[in-house]
């Protein structure tokens, strides 16, 4: 069966294995999410992730989570998925979304690549509004 967002799903994923404080979980690769990926681990979200192939030979994204002083704190505590295959958002250069007033991050699809909103104002370029993280 065929997902109709993926993106949506490995946001669920990493929600859902945050809640419940373990320390890695394991999502199906796109180049799409990989890029997400990398921009977890440069903001600090997440600790690292590697690829790794399955029984049936797909690649998966195996992330390690990452957690305060003990696993009560959590790094993540927010997650959302903004456009959605039914509603996609866009934004301009001029109306970039700022998440919590600077203290999270937006993750855009822009001409220029999977980038976060801080980026997009310093390139001065607006896209596809994916999701936010806090």
């Amino acid at each position: 069966m065929t997902m109709s967002d993926p993106i949506a799903d490995m946001l669920t994923r990493i929600r859902n294995a945050n809640v419940s404080k373990h320390d890695t979980v394991d999502v199906p690769a796109s180049k799409m999410k990989i890029a997400i990926a990398d921009i977890l681990v440069d903001e600090g979200y997440i600790k690292k992730y590697d690829l790794t192939d399955d029984e049936h030979g797909f690649k998966n994204i195996h992330i390690t989570l990452k957690y305060g002083k003990d696993k009560s704190e959590r790094i993540i505590s927010g997650l959302k998925k903004i456009s959605k295959p039914g509603l996609r958002i866009y934004a301009g250069k001029e109306n970039l979304p700022k998440v919590l007033g600077g203290l999270g991050i937006a993750i855009l699809s822009t001409n220029q690549g999977i980038i976060t909103d801080k980026k997009a104002r310093e390139l001065g370029v607006g896209g596809e509004v994916l999701a936010f993280i806090w």
